[in-house]
């Protein structure tokens, strides 16, 4: 049976160039960068060759490049190490409903250490307001944290107008980005943005798990979160992974390459898919973006009179696999925040799947995949009238 994986979201395959790099550092290229000969040498130099590999999204600047273990470390070094940096500035902050754990989870914890946070609504496309974050910038505000990208139903926010927003209101407050679902699919205009702090990640682009970054536009200072030999300009110290970080800088070199006309091929599988569920005939309801306006990976749909754990399972067994939510929660019955926040109704949320693309895929077998999900979802609509 042909596998089609279709939760790209959570997790990519990663290239074969990438698996054949990190067998042969692991094997060959062993030393610790931070020793004086020659194997610790030719290491250094990879997670040099990887720090300029990714710095390439940024403007070129290898020295604003730090790396971490992946998203969610790099958006906890972003924001706590924002507000530990700058206690004596205020302790007002500011979010969307819709972000990622790993940013929410944060601003939940400094809510129990103290700060003040304000939680940004959406619209029934998952899109923050500008004019709602003039609204709420104030003069102890420190920190304004908004994802490029939701992983869940692919809105893509206004970060240009946000940033904007944010700098007229009060200059000094900072701005994250978290672009863990937009980093080499998507352009990272952080100048045009006005970010400060952008967080990415390797294995959302084919690269290893274990690997991602933390770019810090010059001259903003963190608090690191950890204390140790002085590694990544002291903000993230410990030992290097080399190969993981190696792998990762290859993934993004091979992912931003004809970057546009890759975004070309994953738009027209997303649209082929979602067409082809519309000419089977099924009821399915769209969830978020349009498919022209969302992110070009991903799509949301809702399949009323379905429960979307019985519909995952049953599209697994048909070798197709997917995801009911953000893969942080993909193991939970409760519904998703992300669908709950642009206005589901129940229905809608408890038949809800996500389906992200890859160049992996093919539009052959993503019509296949629509076939394949359209009987599936005709067939438990006929058993639960049985």
């Amino acid at each position: 049976m042909a596998v089609v994986y279709l939760d790209n979201s959570a997790t990519t395959r990663p290239y074969p160039e990438v698996i054949e790099l990190i067998s042969k550092i692991q094997s060959e290229t062993y030393g610790n960068p931070s020793s004086m000969h020659e194997k610790g040498l030719t290491a250094e130099k990879l997670i040099r060759e990887a720090r300029r590999q990714i710095a390439l999204f940024f403007n070129g600047r290898e020295k604003e490049i730090i790396f971490t273990s992946g998203g969610t470390e790099a958006n906890n070094l972003a924001i706590l190490g924002t507000l530990y940096r700058n206690r004596q500035r205020g302790n007002h902050l500011i979010t969307s409903s819709i972000e990622h754990p790993s940013v929410l989870n944060c601003f939940h914890f400094l809510e129990q250490e103290g700060y003040a946070v304000s939680y940004l609504p959406v619209d029934r496309q998952g899109t923050v307001s500008p004019d709602d974050i003039r609204v709420l910038i104030r003069k102890d505000t420190v920190l304004v944290s908004i994802m490029h990208v939701n992983n869940e139903v692919g809105s893509i926010q206004p970060l240009k107008e946000i940033g904007r927003a944010i700098k007229e209101e009060n200059p000094a407050v900072l701005f994250h980005v978290d672009a863990v679902q937009s980093f080499a699919r998507l352009p990272l205009k952080v100048k045009d943005w006005l970010a400060d702090l952008v967080s990415c990640s390797g294995h959302k682009v084919h690269g290893p798990k274990g690997a991602g970054c933390l770019w810090v536009r010059e001259g903003v200072m963190l608090q690191p979160l950890m204390h140790g030999g002085g590694q990544e300009t002291g903000l993230r110290p410990g030992t290097e992974n080399v190969a993981a970080l190696a792998g990762f800088g290859l993934a993004a070199n091979l992912s931003g390459g004809n970057q546009k006309l890759k975004t070309t091929a994953l738009n027209s599988l997303k649209r082929t898919f979602y067409q082809t569920l519309q000419d089977s005939g099924i009821e399915c309801h769209l969830n978020g973006p349009s498919p022209e306006e969302g992110a070009p990976h991903i799509i949301n749909l809702s399949f009323p009179g379905v429960k979307a754990e019985m519909l995952l399972h049953t599209l697994e067994e048909r070798g197709i696999y997917v995801s009911a939510g953000s893969a942080c929660h993909s193991s939970r019955p409760e519904p998703s925040r992300v669908l709950e926040a642009i206005g589901l109704g129940r229905k809608d949320l408890l038949s809800a799947l996500r389906f992200s693309f890859s160049c992996f895929n093919s539009e052959e077998e993503i019509r296949s995949a629509a076939l394949e999900t359209a009987a599936a979802v005709q067939e438990l609509i006929s058993l639960t009238r049985q």
